[in-house]
């Protein structure tokens, strides 16, 4: 599938929670409970991304419209953490298993090669085989299982945390 990959603009706000409230209504993917406005996503997330450093947002765009995100953030509020951070990524439903999601987490990688970022994490609620796989295929290893931690739709839920070293420079 031909999509553009770039760096969130303002202007991708609305079509980014669009996106992200599909997860939180439909899937235990996040463990979000009610959907977000635009203005309260403005200022819990979007605000503290930026084109360069460790935390990056980008953005698949095709027919200009936005299909997924890839997203590299804060692992931990703690300093010694800063050099750590926690990925994800979402796509329109109707994209997945079209190699979107492995353009966005190769620019992703490609992004933090360059920033102090030494170890990237990704926590996966299980079960999900795609989220799985594209992380194994970015040489993501499984370090964890926490098991029952989060409730949605009734149900407890596991989730498999996996790392990757981005960098071992000091």
């Amino acid at each position: 599938m031909n999509a553009i990959i770039r760096d969130a603009r303002d202007a991708d706000i609305s079509a980014l929670v669009d996106l992200y409230n599909q997860y939180i209504l439909n899937t235990p993917i996040t463990f979000d409970l009610s959907p977000h406005t635009v203005e309260q996503r403005r200022q819990s997330w979007f605000c503290h991304y930026k084109p360069t450093g460790r935390h990056r947002l980008l953005v698949a765009e095709r027919d200009q419209q936005v299909i997924g995100y890839a997203s590299s953030s804060q692992f931990a509020t703690k300093a010694a953490y800063d050099t750590s951070v926690e990925t994800s990524i979402y796509l329109a439903p109707e994209c997945l298993g079209m190699g979107v999601g492995s353009h966005l987490y190769a620019a992703l990688f490609q992004a933090l090669a360059t920033e102090d970022v030494h170890c990237a994490y990704a926590g996966i609620t299980l079960p999900n085989d795609a989220s799985v796989a594209i992380h194994k295929k970015f040489g993501f290893r499984q370090a964890g299982i926490f098991r029952e931690v989060g409730r949605k739709f009734d149900q407890y839920w596991d989730v498999a945390w996996y790392e990757k070293v981005i960098s071992t420079h000091q």
